[in-house]
């Protein structure tokens, strides 16, 4: 993952945390975890921020642990919410977890943080922590034309859906749109995926 976001995240973690608190529930995305996700599922967050989907997810029936690549915000998620199970990992490796682990993964609106040399190796590893029948719901924000930093220093890469969909090719597509997502307002691309 690009290093200089994941220091961008750890460096204000609590400035993001404060800000995503602040936004709209993700209520579409909610709705398409409960229509696709295996019910009861044991359910990796990968990219889980400061914890809030982990907390959703964990109280509407799938036991959840959040994965983040950034300290700060792993620190972020587990003070509001202790109770629950964070631990640090990075795509596109995902060094931590054990092929075939999950009934479900969720990575919203992470892998626009990677160069886009790693998408494609980010999407097969999203795929292998996952059970034969598991399902992955992969959304990322949509940029135009060239690769870009925010103010903040953040990577947002512009890139094809055929990226990723020619390295889901171990899966069913179930979805594969275009959205703006509620919490964010931002454009992203969805894909529910599930792994033959």
């Amino acid at each position: 993952m690009d290093q200089l976001t994941i220091e961008t995240y750890t460096t204000a973690a609590s400035d993001f945390a404060a800000e995503w608190r602040a936004q709209p529930v993700p209520t579409d995305m909610y709705k398409l975890l409960r229509q696709f996700f295996v019910p009861g599922g044991k359910t990796a967050d990968i990219g889980c921020g400061a914890g809030r989907d982990v907390a959703w997810l964990n109280d509407n029936g799938f036991p959840t642990v959040g994965y983040d690549a950034s300290r700060g915000l792993l620190d972020q998620a587990v003070a509001f919410f202790p109770h629950l199970e964070f631990k640090r990992t990075v795509l596109p490796k995902l060094d931590e977890i054990e092929d075939g682990t999950f009934d479900n993964v969720l990575c919203e609106t992470v892998i626009m943080h990677l160069p886009p040399v790693q998408i494609g190796d980010a999407c097969v590893r999203l795929l292998d922590i996952l059970k034969p029948g598991g399902v992955l719901y992969l959304t990322w924000r949509v940029s135009e034309g060239n690769n870009l930093r925010d103010q903040s220093g953040r990577l947002y890469s512009a890139f094809r859906v055929s990226l990723v969909a020619d390295h889901l090719r171990n899966a069913t597509i179930l979805l594969n749109d275009e959205a703006f997502n509620q919490s964010s307002g931002k454009r992203v691309h969805r894909i529910v995926a599930k792994r033959c």
